[in-house]
């Protein structure tokens, strides 16, 4: 288990590398026209802030939505010898800072082109704003269920199951949801500006979505497989199992 953590953060800085050359090495594609780019002058200021909200959009969404979502889901596995309210408090504290990254990811968005509706026109826009929703549901309810009313012991039991998978799926529809932003826009830069299909920053996008296929793979092994309780330290597994117990005298 310790190695599948391993190979998930590693897979996490990669992808992480990977979208910053995209976004900051690849500047034209990220502006709403195409520049003269050959021209020695520096760009107008808006041109800077029109590359800069449009870099934002990927940027926040990749890294801060699903590296860091995927950090919080983590967080179950890879802090064992803490305890469990810490767990859930680490756990929510950077699910909630994903949440704010990717509302603010959205709106940088919207700010780079005509506003909202001109946004919402394809799949990927859709799938963006159902992953959303469902994360902020997610974060909604587990404040409220799960950690604000700690001693609601049989609610915790009926909700976490269903937390659970639904925090996964989100995360596996976050993950999906980039992957067709990807393909969107690589689909536009090479059909409207030019570029070609064996070009460098084609190459660029077909492996950062590669590799978010393969982060996505560890973080989903880490989080069933049953093999990481044989590795908590005692004190965290007799404290599972004491609440374990405690949940089924109240049912």
């Amino acid at each position: 288990m310790v190695r599948v953590l391993l190979m998930a953060r590693v897979s996490g800085l990669a992808v992480a590398a990977l979208v910053l050359v995209w976004t900051f090495g690849f500047r034209t594609s990220f502006l709403p026209h195409p520049s003269s780019s050959n021209s020695s002058s520096p760009p107008p200021p808006t041109l800077r802030l029109d590359h800069l909200y449009s870099a934002l959009h990927p940027v926040l969404m990749v890294i801060g939505f699903i590296l860091l979502g995927g950090e919080a889901i983590l967080a179950y596995r890879s802090l064992p010898g803490w305890s469990r309210s810490t767990r859930k408090s680490v756990h929510l504290s950077m699910q909630g800072a994903a949440l704010g990254f990717g509302i603010f990811g959205i709106w940088a968005k919207f700010k780079a082109s005509k506003g909202i509706l001109a946004n919402f026109y394809s799949l990927h826009s859709w799938m963006g704003l159902l992953c959303l929703f469902l994360f902020a549901s997610q974060w909604a309810s587990g404040f409220l269920w799960l950690w604000h009313r700690p001693e609601g012991r049989q609610t915790r039991s009926t909700t976490v199951p269903w937390h659970s998978f639904v925090g996964l799926y989100t995360y596996g529809l976050a993950v999906v949801t980039a992957e067709t932003g990807l393909l969107e826009k690589l689909t536009f830069i090479q059909t409207r500006r030019g570029l070609s299909r064996r070009s460098m920053e084609s190459s660029l996008v077909n492996v950062i979505g590669l590799a978010l296929a393969v982060l996505a793979a560890f973080v989903v092994f880490a989080v069933v497989s049953p093999k990481h309780r044989h590795h908590l330290p005692s004190n965290v597994k007799e404290h599972d199992q004491k609440i374990n117990v405690a949940n089924k005298q109240t049912q």
